[in-house]
């Protein structure tokens, strides 16, 4: 066990009644309230995703846009002052799209708002079409016979269901994801799916699809949820429904972008790293405002507000861009493979990437020695509204590769009731953004990482962590 951490424990046994907020001194509690307060009285970095989303608009990871965006954070993180910024390699296969047309031909002629799904293979010149073939979800196609399937078009209709946590999304991306590896099994020609996502309006959303190298990639598409109903209704009419989907799209070369990080560097402990995230790369469709440009919004306030005070934290403050996260979690990958060896001086890890909806609660995976100071933390949060969660977190999807090796994480849960009407569409545009929702946000993630970087306690990351976890 660290010196710290005995310390830390033996004066909250010695003192009577004593109050995990008594772990921080007064002046570092009256930093993060003035933290609070100075984040709340501004826009929560409006100015950063609206030029970001203005400038580059979308970036989809290994395109020229992404490139763009790269060099637009180095300059960005380098204007504002952070005592390093530097770049970490990231690679990873590339997709573009050209145009996808889905459109119903028998009984009635119907064409549908779609979108090709990322790493969808082109069609044939002319396209492919066929006898639609309809499952309830990924399960009853796993289920199906392929003489079922075998050279028709697979619909899976599962819906997303609304939730403020988001939970909703976990159960419905699995026909995005891995639909088309099963319905290629059985012998299908293409696969739509119902759009992942909760609006009732007239647009597809878009996602990444798994595949297995050397597996037959199979031509796969989102329609809209109004024209999924439709189809729904056609089915149930009993005659066969036919559909031509038409795809151009291109997988090409291994390219090499890259995780944009900037650092205030620790007065008394540099080594020790408190470390913010959110994802750079967006999908090429609206201008990935909410996701993840809210997130890079959110994080770089949090930083330049710490940059204002007049004293460094004793720890460093990392704030990461993680590169290509929407096409397979890469950034966060090669971040993990570069730093897991010093995980031990990673105090914790905490991604904004959902949106740009209150907080309204936080969750750690810590040691339980930490335990208290997250206690601390959520009681200066509390006055945004923030309440204490579960000893349960991620750290965000760049973090995940992180956590099998012991990454202490925080989650600061976001309202995401509206989130899934936006996310991967047309429609993540700035306008969805409320400038003081951002601003709570980065009153958040400012106190968080300000208290996290004062801590008197380490929280656990590495052997430490993984050793209570397998104990409990």
């Amino acid at each position: 066990m660290r010196l710290p951490v005995i310390v830390a424990l033996l004066t909250l046994l010695v003192l009577p009644g004593s109050h995990a907020a008594e772990l921080f001194s007064e002046d570092d509690l009256a930093t993060a309230r003035e933290l609070r307060d100075r984040a709340l009285s501004r826009d929560g970095g409006f100015d950063v995703v609206e030029d970001l989303t203005t400038r580059i608009g979308p970036r989809l990871a290994g395109s020229e846009a992404d490139a763009r965006a790269v060099a637009w954070a180095e300059s960005l993180l380098t204007d504002l002052g952070f005592d390093r910024v530097w770049l970490e390699p990231v690679t990873f296969p590339t997709w573009s799209r050209g145009f996808e047309r889905v459109r119903v031909t028998a009984p009635v002629e119907h064409n549908m708002e779609a979108l090709a799904i990322g790493f969808s293979p082109a069609t044939p010149v002319g396209g492919v079409e066929g006898e639609v073939v309809m499952f309830d979800d990924l399960a009853a196609l796993q289920e199906a016979q392929a003489e079922d399937v075998s050279g028709r078009i697979v619909f899976i209709r599962n819906r997303m269901s609304r939730a403020r946590d988001g939970s909703g999304y976990g159960p419905a991306v699995q026909a995005r994801a891995r639909g088309a590896i099963v319905a290629a099994e059985l012998g299908a020609v293409g696969v739509i799916i119902r759009s992942i996502g909760t609006s009732t309006n007239r647009f597809a959303h878009t996602g990444g699809m798994r595949f297995d190298v050397g597996q037959r990639r199979l031509p796969a598409a989102a329609i809209s949820n109004p024209d999924a109903d439709q189809l729904e209704r056609l089915i149930a009419l009993g005659e066969p429904v036919r559909l031509h989907m038409e795809i151009d799209a291109q997988k090409t070369e291994a390219y090499t972008s890259h995780n944009v990080i900037a650092e205030i560097t620790g007065a008394n402990y540099p080594e020790k790293i408190v470390a913010l995230g959110a994802h750079l790369d967006s999908w090429d469709v609206g201008t990935g405002a909410l996701d993840d440009g809210a997130g890079i919004a959110i994080i770089t306030e949090a930083g330049r507000l710490i940059l204002d005070l007049d004293q460094r934290p004793d720890r460093s403050i990392h704030l990461i861009f993680f590169a290509a996260e929407e096409i397979g979690l890469w950034g966060g990958r090669a971040w993990a493979e570069a730093h897991h060896k010093n995980f031990e001086n990673l105090q914790l890890g905490a991604e904004s990437d959902f949106g740009a909806g209150p907080i309204y609660e936080i969750g750690a995976r810590v040691v339980d020695a930490a335990w208290p100071v997250i206690e601390a933390i959520q009681r200066e949060l509390e006055p945004l509204g923030i309440a204490l969660g579960s000893r349960r977190a991620s750290g965000g999807p760049d973090f995940l590769p992180s956590l099998p090796h012991g990454l202490a994480v925080v989650d600061l849960r976001q309202d995401g009731t509206t989130y899934f009407d936006y996310h991967h569409t047309e429609n993540d545009t700035l306008d969805k953004i409320d400038p003081q929702e951002l601003a709570q946000n980065a009153a958040a993630y400012a106190v968080l990482a300000w208290l996290a970087a004062q801590s008197p306690i380490d929280f656990g990351s590495g052997p430490e962590l993984l050793e209570q976890e397998r104990e409990r």
